[in-house]
């Protein structure tokens, strides 16, 4: 592969952008927050970006340590790609990044594409700010259920489809509900008192939401 483009500034922030700076490549990280993706899931979860394109990231974030690719085992038989320790500690950036961004989000337009694994990341950071502790979280939207795993130091954040075992916590809201929330115009709290999210289980966890 050809040399990586560098800013040639002895600078963290500069050298940060050397690697993920290119266009899609964080958007990729958030995909793969969800643990290993097949790259033909990886396309249709980032409509937009071309073939090439994708795959050229892909092999970048392999150059630089970030993501690694794996063949599973029988009967599965394809390829995956997953984040490194590396790439994984790119969380708290993606958050502070998505918080930052709260403020542009605005009502969504008619050509914006939506998935609702998308809301993963802003609802992490709200639970997160509830203090609640760690827990597997089911979240219920119209337009699809995800999980989160608060408070996981590694691994997987979040992922599609309902919770792997016994969720600690559900919470049950629309989809005006959860965009309120990742535009930052709704506390989480605010939101599970007004009866505009719907918290079940019998968990330690539910409970410090329902009382918080």
């Amino acid at each position: 592969m050809p040399p990586r483009r560098s800013y040639d500034q002895y600078c963290p922030a500069a050298r940060a952008l050397d690697l993920v700076g290119d266009r899609w490549t964080l958007l990729i990280v958030r995909e793969l927050l969800a643990g290993p993706r097949r790259y033909t899931d990886l396309h249709a979860d980032l409509p937009g970006v071309s073939t090439d394109v994708l795959a050229s990231r892909l092999k970048d974030m392999e150059r630089d340590g970030l993501a690694t690719r794996r063949r599973l085992p029988p009967p599965g038989v394809v390829q995956v790609y997953e984040l490194t320790p590396r790439g994984t500690a790119l969380l708290p950036v993606l958050q502070a990044l998505g918080a930052w961004g709260e403020a542009e989000l605005g009502e969504r337009r008619p050509t914006d594409a939506v998935r609702a694994h998308w809301f993963a990341l802003p609802l992490l950071r709200a639970l997160a700010d509830e203090g609640a502790g760690a827990g597997l979280v089911e979240v219920r939207l119209e337009s699809g259920e995800f999980h989160l795993r608060v408070g996981s130091a590694d691994g997987p954040v979040y992922g599609d489809g309902p919770a792997p075992g016994e969720a600690d916590a559900r919470l049950d809201l629309d989809a005006g509900t959860c965009e309120a929330v990742a535009r930052g115009e709704l506390d989480l709290t605010a939101a599970v008192r007004a009866g505009r999210v719907t918290v079940t289980g019998d968990s330690a966890f539910a409970k410090a939401l329902c009382e918080a």
